[in-house]
């Protein structure tokens, strides 16, 4: 997670550019928002350059120059003074990407209830519906018995009749 957040992929921890905390005091915020960046200052400026290795990159390449000059080169003229490279631009904000994720989750899950809740009604029509039948079907055979003895008496009525 530590890594999405910071937009890495490659591992911090492993490199040195981040360690684990045991701090409490420093926990409590990054606890309290999991998946979210928290910055926290451990310490000052000058702590922190204090910090640093004696024998970094930039004093390997200052020394390595002065092995590389001999007396017999003519003395540098001092170079102007760099301006400081560019604040780097910061990144998109995601806000937007995270509401429009979230409101396509929600509407998934309202959308799955729907389908639950016409599931259950489906359900309860299909049981109504095979009950309907079944008493329909019943009252059809009661009747046909009604219908066949009424026939039988009105042939047998017509057949006396006949007979006379």
């Amino acid at each position: 997670m530590a890594l999405e957040a910071w937009g890495s992929d490659k591992d911090l921890f492993s490199s040195g550019a981040a360690e684990r905390i045991d701090d409490l005091e420093l926990m409590r915020e990054p606890l309290a928002n999991p998946g979210k960046v928290i910055r926290k200052l451990r310490g000052t400026m000058v702590e922190h350059m204090a910090a640093l290795p004696k024998d970094g990159p930039a004093r390997r390449k200052k020394a390595a120059r002065s092995k590389d000059s001999d007396d017999t080169t003519p003395a540098r003229k001092a170079k102007p003074v760099a301006k400081p490279p560019p604040k780097p631009k910061p990144r998109p904000d995601r806000s937007a990407l995270a509401g429009a994720e979230a409101a396509l989750t929600d509407a998934e899950e309202r959308h799955e209830s729907e389908r639950a809740a016409l599931a259950k009604r489906q359900a309860e029509l299909d049981r109504e519906r095979r009950k309907l039948e079944v008493d329909q079907a019943r009252e059809r055979d009661k009747l046909d018995r009604k219908v066949a003895a009424a026939r039988n008496k009105y042939d047998r009525a017509m057949q006396a009749w006949r007979d006379d």
